[in-house]
């Protein structure tokens, strides 16, 4: 920041040049791991968003709703087409971090 600020950029123009470009993997490695929690959350969803039938729903309380009323094939189903979606976030995450260590 001293060397930006030093060359004559402006404390915003050296935020937008220089930390903000350094920090994009972190910043998108924390975002896929919000999404990837909001498709797993339960107990807070189940506890204060309800599941307003037709409004509100996520993957885990579909889930629930489907082992309730006994209907493992669906639920089964659920799970499978959910597992393959985190392994992929998680392998997106990994290589976002991996490229933060390695400085590319």
């Amino acid at each position: 920041m001293e060397s930006a600020y030093v060359l004559g950029l402006s404390p915003l123009a050296a935020f937008f040049k220089v930390i903000i470009p350094n920090a994009l993997n972190g910043l998108a490695a924390s975002a896929i791991l919000v999404f990837i929690h909001t498709l797993g959350e339960f107990g807070v969803i189940l506890m204060v968003g309800g599941s307003i039938p037709g409004e509100t729903k996520v993957a885990s309380i579909a889930i629930y709703e489907a082992v309730e009323a006994l209907r493992y094939q669906d639920a089964a189903m659920m799970c499978l087409i959910l597992v393959p979606i985190s392994y992929l976030f998680l392998l997106a995450i990994n290589r976002l971090t991996r490229r933060q260590i390695n400085g590319s």
